[in-house]
């Protein structure tokens, strides 16, 4: 059984925004507002924001595609990690970093919706975290499967919405809200 977390500090965890993971993304340009948007909520209120950042074989460290997009800039005290893996907790300092910060909740947004956006949430309600998924603050890009199958992005984005909604871990809470409910200190 997973270690609950007791307190209620949040933390804005940002997840891969990054040119070569957004650019054919669905509604990207919106929900990059809407990221922008839960940034802006969350330094008014002096919650922490960790930004994820990932490397792998489309996304090689430095390259133009592996840069956060440029509508969203980590402040200096904002802490970045680097991770190589769709869980942004595996092989990564994401644990220890949010220790250091008191969080017990964890507010996700970020891409894409159906790797790493799923992976790292439910890593987090495994190690023990609350969490609030902002359900119009993930993106992906349609789901091309074998014998010409497409899973448009949109319905990528709703079935993790619906699951997020209703999924139960003992000791922990967890919801999917719009950008425009989120309230940092009553989290």
């Amino acid at each position: 059984m997973a270690t609950i977390r007791k307190g209620h500090r949040a933390v804005l965890l940002i997840v891969d925004v990054q040119v070569g993971v957004v650019e054919d993304a669905w509604e990207a340009d919106r929900i990059v507002q809407n990221i922008s948007r839960a940034v802006e909520k969350a330094r008014s209120q002096n919650v922490p924001i960790v930004w994820v950042q990932h490397s792998g074989r489309s996304l090689k460290k430095d390259s133009p595609q592996w840069q956060l997009v440029p509508e969203l800039s980590p402040r200096a005290d904002e802490v970045i990690i680097q991770k190589n893996y769709n869980s942004s907790f595996e092989e990564t300092n994401l644990e220890e970093t949010l220790e250091s910060l008191g969080a017990t909740r964890i507010i996700l947004v970020g891409a894409a919706t159906n790797w790493c956006i799923r992976a790292t949430a439910y890593a987090a309600l495994e190690r023990g975290y609350d969490l609030t998924l902002i359900a119009d603050g993930h993106t992906t890009g349609d789901l091309e499967l074998e014998d010409s199958i497409t899973v448009p992005a949109e319905h990528v984005i709703l079935d993790l919405n619906t699951i997020m909604a209703w999924v139960t871990y003992p000791g922990r809470e967890n919801q999917v809200i719009g950008v425009d409910e989120i309230q940092f200190e009553a989290v």
